[in-house]
């Protein structure tokens, strides 16, 4: 019986390697596409796949030369920029662009303008979707379970709370913010050294990347990859695979603050909440953040936000990496 297994195995692994094969020579006589699969893929995989998985996600893998190049110059003018803070700064991921808005179906305070705005963009995004008949909205409902994307007001509270000055230098990832005026206003009276991509770009350099929202995401994601502490605020993939970049860039040591939107919703709305006891339970989110550690990977987790221990057996593959990226 173990030798009619050992037999069907080496059967799968040969047909696997000449799929490989095909596949390889392919890449090295031009590009091809591949279709998404990663989620078709048990994250409890054997080992030697786990290997193969963290080779081609953090090793083999590269953006392309300009937004690489762009990226690492961006990275080398927020250290400047963070020179009073010994070249480290903190890098947000804020989600707070028309479309989201929108598409989460929460209420602001923008009155009717707003909700023009929102009706507007999700009939051009989501033809018809909002408004069948029958389905019912709770905006009110949705804040509570903390599937409402941060107001950067929000946000800024949220980072004062925590500890974080108006000294500290900030490099802020996002899209086009909604009512940007509006919104950004107070963010940037509570952190006078924030920046981002378009305010530490000429035109003439953003230019090449600005109608491919998939480019300048990755540009922003390569700032954030070199930050001294990464705050997100929403899900998705960006922060998913940012997470645990940085935790094999790092030897499992990043510093990354993922709040409780749900815990947070109930802070913001309670009228009673004085600033003592809001910044007392932010600086709890905060100190839990940085306690972290190392984080093993469960059968259950994502190899690609909880890389330990599959991809951190060789540390000194990490260490050249993380030179190597740095220059």
């Amino acid at each position: 019986m173990d030798t009619c297994r050992v037999m069907i195995a080496i059967g799968i692994l040969s047909s696997e390697i000449s799929k490989f094969s095909i596949i390889l020579g392919s890449l090295l006589r031009g590009i091809i596409r591949i279709s998404p699969f990663a989620n078709r893929l048990s994250f409890d995989a054997p080992p030697a796949v786990q290997r193969l998985r963290c080779l081609a996600n953090y090793e083999a893998l590269r953006f392309s030369n300009p937004i690489l190049s762009l990226g690492q110059t961006l990275v080398a003018r927020m250290k400047e920029r963070s020179a009073n803070n010994s070249g480290k700064y903190i890098s947000v991921h804020l989600r707070f662009e028309e479309d989201m808005v929108a598409f989460s179906c929460c209420i602001y305070d923008g009155g009717d303008k707003e909700k023009i705005d929102m009706d507007a963009a999700r009939e051009r995004g989501w033809r018809g979707k909002f408004t069948k008949r029958g389905k019912v909205i709770h905006p009110g409902a949705i804040r509570i379970n903390g599937k409402c994307p941060l107001t950067p007001l929000e946000v800024g509270l949220m980072l004062r709370g925590m500890g974080f000055g108006k000294s500290t230098s900030i490099y802020l990832a996002s899209g086009k913010i909604y009512d940007s005026e509006r919104h950004m206003k107070p963010l940037l009276e509570m952190f006078p050294l924030l920046q981002t991509k378009e305010m530490l770009t000429s035109y003439e350099e953003l230019a090449p990347f600005q109608n491919y929202s998939s480019r300048m995401a990755a540009i922003d994601y390569t700032v954030c990859l070199h930050s001294e502490v990464f705050v997100t605020t929403q899900g998705g993939n960006f922060p998913h695979f940012l997470l645990g970049h940085r935790r094999f860039l790092y030897g499992g040591h990043s510093r990354t603050i993922r709040p409780d939107k749900r815990k947070l919703a109930l802070l913001y709305d309670n009228p009673n909440i004085g600033w003592k006891s809001f910044k007392r339970q932010m600086l709890n989110v905060r100190a839990h953040s940085d306690s972290k550690g190392i984080e093993i990977k469960r059968p259950s987790d994502s190899l690609y936000s909880v890389p330990c221990p599959d991809c951190m057996r060789r540390s000194n593959k990490t260490e050249v990496l993380k030179s190597s990226l740095a220059t």
